[in-house]
């Protein structure tokens, strides 16, 4: 077969191959624990309340920052860049939509996950159709509140894509992480998602303050469709 004259790794015996990848491997779980290490560091973080009202638009009507929660304890909202003179959302946050998880896990957790935009429900729901998004994942208008410019989604420069973490103790609802940016590249699997949050994955091996919410790992997960069984 004709070479590809497209760049290739270096080819090596199976031995030499074995050792550069024990190498490599040796330097990824360096990284999984300094990433364990950071996360136990965000789970630390103090918050802030949220004082203002904010009103959404969705599927159901108008509501509230609360209602977003949907009676779960935490809330992660992906603010998704979509102006209300565009025609189409986002390319790159349109990417971080296509990866998103089941939420079947992030419920399971407490934890409710949405998307936020500024532009008119009607062209979010016209968006979500030619993607071919399922309702799973709620998208939200906040086209008739400040939400977007309180929270850094939209600036004097135009919009911003991010992700915001917040937690609910009764009706007080506080904000506890935001990162924006590369800091939303990696998201997709429920992990990354749970990472983000106050309280984790809830799993004993983590190092999160005293009294945090936590299981044993593998006895809380189940198949998408088992949860309620």
């Amino acid at each position: 077969m004709a070479s590809t004259k497209q760049p290739l790794p270096h080819c090596v015996s199976l031995d030499d191959w074995k050792v550069a990848l024990d190498q490599l491997l040796i330097k990824e779980k360096e990284l999984t624990r300094a990433r364990d290490a950071l996360n136990a560091e965000r789970r630390k973080l103090p918050m802030v309340k949220v004082e203002k009202h904010y009103s959404f638009e969705g599927k159901t009507g108008t509501l509230s920052l609360l209602d977003l929660f949907e009676g779960r304890r935490q809330l992660i909202v992906y603010h998704f860049m979509f102006a209300p003179d565009w025609r189409a959302g986002c390319d790159g946050c349109s990417w971080v939509a296509d990866a998103m998880t089941h939420p079947a896990h992030l419920h399971a957790r407490d934890t409710s996950l949405v998307m936020v935009s500024r532009a008119p429900l009607a062209k979010l729901d016209q968006y979500k159709a030619r993607m071919g998004w399922s309702d799973a994942i709620p998208w939200y208008s906040s086209y008739a509140s400040e939400f977007n410019y309180d929270f850094d989604a939209t600036t004097k420069d135009g919009e911003k894509h991010g992700a915001s973490v917040f937690i609910r103790d009764g009706d007080d609802i506080y904000r506890t992480y935001y990162t924006g940016a590369r800091g939303v590249e990696y998201l997709g699997t429920l992990w990354s998602y749970l990472d983000l949050t106050p309280y984790g994955r809830q799993e004993t091996w983590e190092k999160s303050p005293e009294g945090w919410p936590q299981t044993e790992p593998y006895t809380w997960n189940r198949r998408h469709d088992e949860y309620d069984q």
